[in-house]
């Protein structure tokens, strides 16, 4: 996918843009009265709501401490 800076694009399309991402609303691009491309603002998720709809794992996780001495018996 090709990629732009933001300080490339005219000052027209910057203010366009900037107007999208105030109000939230997309802004649809028209060309001989048909719909061809949309602008709208990338929401960024947080880790928890990324992991809230995640699936539960359905099989159980092997015991990767079974077997080792506890941890106050480990002298550095």
């Amino acid at each position: 996918m090709q990629q732009i800076i933001f300080a490339e694009l005219p000052e027209t399309v910057q203010k366009l843009i900037n107007q999208t991402q105030n109000t939230g609303e997309p802004l649809t691009i028209i060309q001989n009265g048909v719909p061809f491309a949309i602008i709208s603002h990338i929401q960024k998720k947080s880790l928890l709501e990324i992991l809230s709809t995640l699936e539960p794992l359905d099989q159980d996780l092997a015991d990767v401490d079974e077997g080792l001495l506890p941890l106050d018996h480990v002298v550095l």
